[in-house]
């Protein structure tokens, strides 16, 4: 299956880049029936799992399409690589949807000059003031009346009482407090696992209508944070993006949710004899307050002995509440959200893991390739403070990484596409000075004094990044 997948990879290849000054990719007849057998094939691992999706990705497609030519020609269905996705890598999906939003955009401009002239004026912009002390309320009332057209609309925040202008950095760390106040234990919203440092809907939430009008603002604030390029620190499982992209869940996801479970429904499978362990088809289960109620995974299940005949079914109904009976009304709630900012768009054309990196990015940070990007203002790379700086930086556990990228971006993960994709700029400050770094999280921008020695730049910059999470001041 390999060699045949190979065979048509590298058809595509070769006459993609021995011709792609002379044809059309969309064009071009050789390339659509390779793209068309590939397609066949791809469908075939899909069911059957036999080799890894990404072998399908084409890098001389990736490099060489045109996407200002195929999205066009993927609205008006017409032959479109967006149409056979399996052949595109997560980044260059990734820029599809942002040229996607430029459209997006450039029509919500051109509508609001119209409007302007003849109705008048409307904003080009999704604008939201909120109150710090009053932060989901505010965004709850912000949010609750927008229309899906709206949603797509460039965010612009403003903290009320604040003079932070929002080139980025502020909906940044507007998005940074909106996850961590709605994913508070306190909200009893979500359940964390401490095996796997991951959460879920909890099973038993408050039954008053807020609670579900918060799981579809968090729905909807994950819409808002793609189209405007913000990566969030979300700790789901991957089911949550099987979920959203329709794809049906199984036991291989209890393994990355609950491990402990997992081994518990694995050896139900396995085992010679589960009639010793005395189990019917109820289960005990603990909410978010720590009781415990049984719950019947099927009618009458209390009377329903488990047996080697039924366990297989035993373990699929298990597996189907956690993921979809139990928290049915929670999903339906956070999907709608999701979906009211990106529904009809190219977020189809992502598969769960893709959707994944889009939203949370990668914790992976290569501080070899951060150095050899970034960009300098007032030093040079020779500098004797950057060269000082790097040399601190490249003895810095994963921790302080991270505080360092939070500090100068505004998060602390690396976007699709990985570390070489990011902004990074170190500016010169002034002179020496007993003044701490700062850092203009708009622009990715890490303003350094000059200073005098390595030690009194590492005391200064390990000063700054401990007090990293405060606000957005600057």
């Amino acid at each position: 299956f390999t060699k045949i997948v190979n065979y048509f990879q590298q058809f595509i290849t070769v006459r993609t880049l021995t011709k792609h000054a002379e044809i059309n990719l969309n064009k071009d007849e050789s390339i659509i029936a390779g793209t068309k057998c590939l397609d066949l094939l791809n469908k075939l691992n899909e069911k059957y799992k036999l080799i890894p999706y990404t072998e399908f990705y084409n890098d001389a497609i990736n490099e060489q399409l045109e996407i200002k030519e195929d999205y066009p020609c993927w609205k008006a269905k017409e032959f479109s690589f967006c149409s056979y996705p399996f052949i595109l890598n997560p980044l260059t999906k990734s820029d599809i949807l942002k040229v996607e939003s430029m459209v997006s955009m450039r029509h919500e401009l051109q509508d609001a000059f119209f409007s302007a002239m003849f109705s008048g004026i409307t904003s080009p912009y999704l604008v939201l003031e909120v109150r710090r002390d009053h932060l989901i309320r505010d965004v709850l009332y912000g949010l609750e009346d927008q229309s899906s057209h709206d949603l797509k609309k460039q965010l612009r925040v403003q903290f009320i009482g604040e003079e932070g202008i929002d080139e980025g950095g502020v909906q940044k760390e507007f998005f940074q407090l909106c996850i961590k106040e709605l994913f508070d234990p306190m909200y009893g919203m979500f359940k964390f696992n401490e095996e796997s440092n991951l959460c879920w809907f909890t099973n038993d939430p408050a039954k008053d209508n807020t609670m579900f009008l918060e799981y579809k603002l968090i729905g909807r604030l994950i819409g808002v944070a793609i189209y405007n390029s913000v990566i969030l620190d979300l700790h789901f499982p991957l089911a949550l993006y099987k979920k959203l992209r329709g794809i049906k869940v199984d036991l291989e996801d209890v393994k990355e949710l609950d491990p402990m479970l997992y081994v518990g429904l694995r050896k139900t499978l396995t085992d010679e004899d589960v009639s010793l362990y005395e189990q019917t088809f109820q289960i005990q289960m603990e909410n978010c307050y720590g009781s415990s109620s049984m719950i019947d995974l099927k009618p009458d299940g209390e009377n329903i002995k488990l047996t080697n005949e039924n366990r297989d079914e035993f373990v699929d109904l298990y597996v189907d509440y956690i993921f979809n009976t139990s928290v049915e009304k929670q999903f339906n709630a956070f999907k709608e959200g999701f979906d009211s900012v990106v529904e009809g768009s190219a977020i189809e054309i992502f598969r769960p893991e893709e959707l994944e990196q889009l939203v949370c990015g990668s914790q992976d940070i290569d501080i070899d390739v951060l150095e050899s990007v970034t960009l300098y203002d007032g030093f040079t790379k020779e500098s004797e403070c950057v060269k000082n700086f790097w040399s601190i930086v490249h003895e810095f556990d994963e921790e302080q990484k991270k505080r360092l990228l939070f500090f100068t971006t505004g998060t602390d993960r690396v976007p699709l596409g990985g570390t070489s994709k990011m902004q990074f700029i170190i500016a010169r400050n002034g002179p020496d000075s007993d003044r701490l770094p700062s850092a203009h999280t708009c622009f990715s921008v890490l303003l350094l004094n000059d200073y005098a020695t390595r030690e009194k730049l590492k005391e200064r910059l390990l000063t700054a990044l401990k007090n990293a999470d405060c606000g957005f001041f600057l």
